[in-house]
């Protein structure tokens, strides 16, 4: 047998760089999100079409999916901290800019801008996961990384519907601006690309962060690991393979399991953005809720989401022994369940914001292992092109789906279509899980 990691370290910094890590996402996450609550007023304002509304909140994807890549190779060469810090000031920037703007076209280019700016963010800070935390600690983390972008929507709706009726939409960009000044600067001052390059990791820290972390119920046979027995049938359900870790560009260029996690984690996207985009003028103009209680309604996906994603990683870490695609299937068999679903809702406030709480309960409880499962397939070097690369294909979904929805509105009128379409996305996604190898 060989014993979980000895090591007890004298610091215990990664959590202080992982609590940052979550501040910063979630007010990456409220800038790119406001749009959805705010588009009723916007639309209303401009006389815009679902088409031309939706078309708002797509644009941030194109800039995000677009600079995902470039943003990956840099980060590859020179490191993660400076270029963190410029993109929440140039984030922040935007956000603002979006707030001056006298003209819907003026806001989509504006949401083009946030979203190149926004894009080596995410980046950064999965690669910062990366490297500061054990093997078997990454989906943990990883799944607090994503549970920021559950925590942002819970409180965007109610306080963005807050300001914009209080004191007009234009100050919900101005006043969310504000924090990612200061948080620019903190994560410059505080957080390093390595730990070995922090004065704040003790060297005892840093071993167990380093050590080979082996589970328990692994044990070394001919110099060779053999999996845990009782995981048998499932292991070969999801496919164990032996990997060899990319190494280079090319072959994560190359590596179908990349691409197939990519285009999952397409499918995945997109039913998340349509959902983050469309709910709310879904909730006011299908089923004639207030704004104000929209604005509570509006973030039940969004509460399911914090809870699935946090304890999504964990089970993926510590359940099933750091194998990601069982999570991964389960969301995706499980979004198809609330797909139909929400074509049969009940007319019931209680029973539309049960559905939506299960909606994002059982979408984000696979949504860490999209992230921490090319941690899995690429070496160190090679990770920050191998999640831009999942995160920029991935995130076309984003682009797609919320002009793909307000044109389907357009089109029949209902959100059936809309739900309809979600579906389909999750069964393309289920298929491409199915076809990843779960390295060992």
């Amino acid at each position: 047998m060989i014993n979980s990691n000895p090591i007890k370290p004298k610091t215990n910094y990664r959590w202080v760089v992982l609590a940052l890590i979550f501040i910063v996402y979630a007010v990456n996450y409220a800038d790119r999100s406001n749009i959805g609550a705010v588009l009723p007023f916007i639309t209303d304002e401009f006389k815009l079409t679902n088409l031309e509304a939706g078309s708002l909140a797509s644009m941030f994807f194109l800039g995000y999916a677009l600079c995902q890549i470039p943003a990956g190779f840099w980060m590859a060469k020179r490191g993660i901290r400076g270029m963190v810090s410029l993109s929440i000031l140039g984030f922040s920037a935007m956000t603002w800019f979006i707030g001056l703007a006298q003209s819907a076209f003026a806001i989509k280019w504006l949401r083009l801008g946030l979203g190149m700016t926004e894009a080596p963010t995410p980046v950064g800070l999965t690669s910062t996961i990366n490297n500061w935390f054990p093997a078997k600690e990454k989906a943990t983390a990883t799944g607090v990384y994503i549970a920021s972008t559950m925590f942002a929507p819970i409180i965007v709706p109610p306080l963005v519907v807050w300001i914009a009726l209080t004191y007009g939409w234009r100050w919900v960009f101005i006043l969310f601006a504000i924090p990612g000044i200061f948080l620019a600067i903190i994560w410059y001052l505080f957080v390093r690309t390595k730990p070995e390059e922090s004065r704040f990791v003790s060297q005892s820290e840093l071993d167990y962060i380093r050590a080979d972390n082996s589970e328990i119920a692994e044990k070394k046979v001919e110099g060779n690991i053999v999996l845990n027995p009782k995981f048998n049938t499932l292991d070969k359900f999801i496919r164990v393979k032996s990997v060899t870790p990319l190494n280079s560009a090319s072959q994560v260029f190359k590596s179908k399991n990349i691409w197939c996690n990519t285009i999952s984690y397409f499918m995945m996207v997109s039913i998340l953005y349509g959902i983050l985009t469309w709910i709310p003028s879904y909730l006011v103009n299908e089923k004639g809720f207030s704004f104000m209680k929209m604005g509570f309604v509006a973030s039940m996906p969004f509460i399911g989401g914090f809870i699935g994603s946090i304890f999504g990683g964990w089970i993926s870490d510590k359940v099933f022994g750091r194998r990601r695609k069982p999570t991964m299937l389960f969301t995706a068999v499980a979004t198809i369940a609330m797909m139909l679903v929400m074509l049969n809702v009940p007319e019931s406030t209680t029973a539309v914001a049960v559905a939506l709480f299960s909606v994002g309960l059982f979408l984000n409880i696979g949504w860490p292992a999209f992230t921490a499962y090319p941690m899995g397939v690429a070496d160190n070097n090679n990770y920050p092109i191998a999640i831009s690369v999942v995160n920029s294909g991935g995130n076309l979904g984003g682009f797609v789906s919320p002009m793909m929805a307000g044109l389907l509105l357009d089109m029949t009128g209902k959100f059936d279509a809309v739900f309809s379409y979600f579906g389909i996305c999750a069964v393309i996604g289920l298929i491409m899980i199915l076809l990843l190898d779960e390295p060992k």
